[in-house]
């Protein structure tokens, strides 16, 4: 375990911030080739006879749309606007325009209706995005949580990009409760193996193969891993706006409060559910807000909570995100002691991914702590709040150190003593979460005060490891309170290192038994 700590340099493989964009560009399944279209395509699907489209344009039934390319729906969608194409899992649509990114104007195949449609919900007809059991670019230890949910039985596999080598791909497959790796390698003639004995032409032939025996593999291929939840949209429709009319959106119940005001659950144009933080009037310029806001609905990350639109031309300021189910501190101290410590790090490596995108930003929270964490039933967490603290937090606010209102607990000393806010002092807080996460949420430096907190702080004092705390990661933790902030850790560190912390052994792929 000890010794992934000592390490300062990130693998390759393993960096947060850079997507494995291998190309897909004539891979397919089965049949001919068709190639891949990114979500965030532009201009990909053209067909003269249709030309530009934009919304309001009423397309004519009878009209030739047969160069039009044929993409199957992975998930429902439900239409959030007039603009919008309502479909169901499997239905077929035709992709009339996509130049405007991640959202496509497409024509249902069966019903004749068209609209606009998320990008990400859709795939070429017989592609390989178009199968189960494709998962594309996610990381090895993300295929191991999705094998290991509960819906997952032994047998269940699936397959993604390869993190090392480009064109090839990896076989996951869940072997009773562990989940064992195979590489599948294309040949310089075409095709596709795991043992260079039995070669295929296709995937899809691969895979039909290793259903049918294991013929090597650990176990016969059974059912493709379950897609627990559609993608997320990161706009509320094509006619993106970062300022909406509050009367599209509806309060439903409050679930939280905080300091700055109160967060309900609510509905967008009565139909797609969000949260709302309704901020106390008084508490920021709403021009100043809606500025920053527009600089924070760019930051995207699938660990980033999404920031769909403000409503700043009246009091209340609403901010409108995606909907998660709670805060990481409540499910800590509720529920917290379900889990096993792998998976209490592997939510604190999931948190260190989104930071080490907004380090990459030159993005600073300022307020990192479990409060400010959501958490899904599947365990996977989310950073919200990010550039809030710079906004709503104002100049007094920061000289009464020792008041409630400060998070002093969570802050690096150069910052509550000097107000020098880095990415540094984000690393330090990180520290302090990490403390709460594996205490199941107690506040950190029980028993001191705020102004105790500064002074010993300042001394030298640090937290000492925390009951059950393993070594390793206990020594994560003092990395990221050195004195020093150029000495902590990069959160692209933090994340790497924390991944490694159960899994020293998962860098390991199998060969198919050589069964003759």
């Amino acid at each position: 375990m000890g010794s992934c700590i000592g390490k300062e340099d990130p693998p390759a493989s393993t960096s947060p911030c850079h997507n494995h964009a291998t190309s897909t560009l004539g891979r397919e399944s089965s049949l001919p080739s068709h190639p891949r279209i990114p979500s965030a395509s532009a201009g990909l699907i053209q067909s003269s006879t249709l030309g530009s489209l934009s919304s309001g344009n009423v397309i004519d039934k009878n009209q030739n749309v047969s160069q039009s390319p044929m993409f199957v729906a992975l998930f429902q969608y439900d239409a959030r606007t007039d603009d919008d194409l309502s479909f169901k899992k499997d239905d077929i649509l035709e992709i009339l325009n996509d130049t405007q990114g991640e959202w496509w104007f497409a024509r249902h195949k069966a019903t004749g209706k068209s609209g606009y449609i998320p990008s990400n919900y859709v795939a070429r007809e017989k592609s390989i995005e178009s199968q189960s059991w494709y998962f594309g670019s996610i990381r090895r230890i993300d295929a191991e949580k999705r094998l290991l949910q509960n819906l997952n039985e032994h047998g269940a596999f699936l397959v993604r990009d390869s993190e090392s080598k480009q064109h090839d791909f990896s076989l996951s497959v869940r072997e009773h409760d562990s989940v064992k790796h195979y590489r599948i390698r294309q040949l310089d003639s075409g095709g596709y193996f795991i043992a260079r004995r039995r070669p295929f032409i296709t995937l899809h032939d691969l895979i039909a193969h290793y259903q049918r025996e294991a013929d090597g593999l650990c176990v016969n291929l059974g059912k493709p891993c379950v897609k627990l939840e559609a993608p997320q949209t990161n706009t509320f429709t094509h006619d993106d706006q970062y300022e909406v009319d509050r009367r599209s959106v509806r309060l439903i119940r409050q679930i939280g409060a905080g300091q700055f005001g109160e967060v309900w659950e609510g509905r967008w144009n009565n139909n797609l559910p969000v949260a709302v933080k309704k901020l106390k009037a008084g508490t920021a310029d709403p021009t100043d807000f809606l500025a920053e806001a527009q600089i924070m609905k760019k930051l995207r990350h699938p660990k980033l909570l999404t920031l769909y639109a403000v409503c700043t031309k009246d009091e209340p300021i609403l901010i409108v995100t995606e909907l998660m189910q709670e805060n990481l501190l409540t499910f800590l101290q509720r529920r917290g002691r379900q889990y096993q410590m792998p998976q209490l790090v592997e939510i604190s490596a999931q948190v260190a991914a989104g930071m080490a995108y907004l380090e990459e930003m030159n993005f600073i929270h300022r307020d990192l702590a479990a409060r400010n964490i959501l958490i899904n039933n599947g365990l996977s967490v989310k950073i919200a709040d990010f550039g809030l603290a710079r906004i709503l937090m104002k100049e007094n606010e920061y000289e009464a150190r020792t008041g409630a209102r400060f998070p002093i607990k969570w802050t690096a000393p150069e910052a509550a003593n000097y107000n020098r806010f880095t990415t540094k002092s984000d690393v330090w807080s990180f520290g302090i979460l990490l403390t709460e996460i594996v205490t199941f949420g107690r506040l950190p430096y029980p028993g001191m005060t705020n102004a105790e907190v500064l002074q010993q702080v300042d001394a030298g004092y640090r937290m000492p490891c925390p009951a059950g705390c393993p070594p390793a990661l206990y020594d994560i933790m003092q990395q990221c309170w050195r004195s020093d902030p150029d000495k902590r850790p990069t959160f692209e560190t933090l994340q790497w290192k924390l991944e490694d912390l159960f899994n020293l052994d998962s860098s390991e792929y199998k060969e198919a038994s050589m069964n003759f």
